[in-house]
């Protein structure tokens, strides 16, 4: 059985199950996330990670999503970064790990966030720590893969629509085929040169936050030629200053 049918089988199976407090199920969440990345232009790498951020809860970590809802905290995920890693690189796995944290940072820094929250997002927001204080949100902003995490962060938000599933799992089976080959071919080092993450000028822009002319946007994914990287001054001011999600 190849890696992409084992997570087909996760979708189809333990994924059916409903989505903490949500209206939709946590397969359909995450193919949602998946498709609103792949719609708004992302690299391949983001939308895979939005597609599977949410898998800790039911790839058979120590506490499942149900212990979130009653007040466990069950690191979600890290569970699903450390089960993604055996086929991806970190281009998937640490915006998949840090998009809790990712939420945590934008109850922090983005005026009205907070405020826009699901009351399931609310509830879990509390067992996973509240809004960052000012030393984790100067740490968090620092971390390679931050704008990733932002970006992954955002979709999932907006990813709860009870009128819609998102595409099919199989929709994305060749975007994950391919992000898989070349993880296994370059392994994490190179992922990013091989997937030509870097612009065509060869600066380094923060997946989600800036577009392929290197100005900062708040409404999505950077265009062709993104890669994750630390946020910039010039990011901060528009992650801080735009009210989201949408």
């Amino acid at each position: 059985m190849s890696a992409v049918d084992i997570i087909a089988g996760l979708f189809a199976g333990e994924g059916a199950q409903d989505y903490l407090g949500e209206e939709v199920s946590v397969a359909v969440h995450m193919r949602q996330a998946g498709g609103l990345a792949e719609a708004a232009g992302a690299p391949d790498a983001q939308v895979a990670a939005a597609l599977l951020h949410d898998v800790g809860h039911i790839c058979g970590g120590t506490a499942s999503g149900r212990e979130l809802m009653a007040g466990t905290d069950n690191q979600h995920g890290e569970t699903g970064a450390a089960w993604l890693a055996q086929w991806f690189g970190e281009d998937v796995t640490e915006p998949v790990r840090l998009h809790v944290a990712a939420k945590r940072y934008l109850c922090a820094v983005v005026p009205n966030y907070f405020s826009k929250l699901s009351a399931a997002s609310v509830y879990t927001l509390s067992v996973q720590g509240g809004p960052m204080n000012a030393a984790e949100t100067a740490e968090f902003e620092t971390l390679p893969h931050a704008g990733g995490a932002v970006a992954v962060r955002r979709w999932d938000e907006a990813a709860k629509d009870s009128s819609a599933t998102g595409p099919d799992f199989e929709h994305f089976r060749p975007l994950l085929a391919s992000l898989i080959r070349r993880h296994s071919l370059t392994g994490s080092n190179g992922a990013a040169q091989a997937s030509g993450l870097t612009g065509s000028n060869g600066a380094a822009q923060a997946s989600g936050l800036t577009g392929s002319n290197g100005a900062a946007q708040a409404s999505g994914p950077a265009g062709d030629g993104s890669r994750d990287s630390a946020l910039t001054a010039t990011e901060l001011c528009t992650v801080k200053a735009t009210a989201l999600p949408r």
